[in-house]
């Protein structure tokens, strides 16, 4: 990796200065190098300011690297502020360009308050969404966007839709959602995560993937006309598969990433199987971007309590899928 990673600062009330922190002290003396795009008072005697991310690799060793940003309101751990959201999205809005420039590698996102960014006027649901719109000039994947992956050491298990109400999830699923959302994976894991022939099992909608259609229809008219559709185009992909029968050991060793068609499909078993050092990465945007998968933890910022384990994961995922990217 030549250029080092953006980290961004998230909200200044929540867990991301401490687990920050946290990261650099794990991984001071190994890499992969990063900086922090936020306040330098967030991060104590462990920060030391920088003018470039290109001073970043060489402090590193000895300090954790600050590319200023100041803040509007002192920062009381657990209190957001919204007198900080700009700041907060200015970090974000900073690590893109350095990605989208190379400077960094890529970007990982610390935990935001979106309540807190919806009352300064922030309009995405979240940093999916956000990157994406970002970064529209360099389109990646076509009009249907990014996807979201979450990536851990016992399975990886991508979204066709998001942060969307579950009966919503269900009126708005089509064949096209599925396609896209398994192109972007197929290509993710060949280009981003090495894998050079992906095996992905899809998920279906209904009890025991609709019983042939006495559960359902869903199978029959959407979900595996899309299946043969990709088949057709080459990618190796199981399913429609009855989602309470592929998430045990056994069933995990046959697919390299799992598509699930609505959020809690997928992020149940994720998290019931990785939930400490579980990665979201954004897959289908023109620059690496991972975040930890966790929140703001405002009930216990400050206090010592939380853990860095996801925070480092995500660095490490995005120095490696840009070294991949890169190769």
């Amino acid at each position: 990796m030549t250029a080092p990673i953006a980290v961004t600062m998230g909200d200044p009330a929540s867990i991301g200065p401490e687990i920050t922190q946290a990261a650099w002290e794990a991984l001071k003396d190994g890499g992969p190098a990063f900086f922090v795009i936020g306040d330098p008072a967030l991060y104590g005697e462990a920060a030391g300011s920088i003018d470039t991310p290109q001073q970043a690799a060489k402090a590193f060793a000895k300090t954790l690297p600050v590319l200023p940003l100041e803040l509007t309101a002192e920062v009381k751990a657990g209190q957001p502020d919204i007198a900080n959201a700009h700041a907060v999205i200015a970090s974000i809005d900073q690590a893109v360009a350095l990605a989208g420039t190379g400077e960094a590698a890529g970007l990982v996102t610390n935990p935001i308050s979106k309540s807190v960014l919806y009352s300064a006027g922030f309009s995405h649901p979240g940093h999916t969404e956000y990157v994406a719109e970002l970064s529209r000039e360099t389109p990646y994947v076509g009009p249907r966007g990014p996807v979201m992956m979450l990536a851990g050491a016992k399975l990886r298990v991508a979204l066709v839709s998001i942060h969307t109400g579950l009966r919503d999830a269900i009126d708005a699923l089509d064949a096209d959602a599925i396609i896209h959302t398994t192109r972007v994976v197929h290509h993710a894991l060949q280009c981003d995560f090495g894998i050079s022939n992906p095996r992905l099992a899809l998920a279906g909608l209904n009890p025991h993937a609709g019983e042939s259609g006495s559960l359902g229809r869903e199978e029959i008219t959407i979900i595996s006309p899309a299946a043969e559709e990709l088949r057709r185009e080459g990618i190796d992909i199981s399913g429609p598969l009855p989602p309470d029968a592929m998430f045990h050991d056994e069933a995990r060793a046959t697919y390299d990433a799992a598509i699930c068609l609505y959020h809690d499909q997928g992020l149940i078993p994720f998290k019931a199987l990785d939930f400490w050092s579980g990665v979201n990465v954004t897959l289908g945007l023109p620059v690496i971007r991972t975040s930890p998968d966790h929140g703001t933890g405002f009930d216990i910022a400050g206090q010592g309590k939380a853990r860095a384990d996801s925070l480092i994961a995500a660095i490490r995922l995005a120095a490696e899928m840009a070294d991949r990217r890169a190769a």
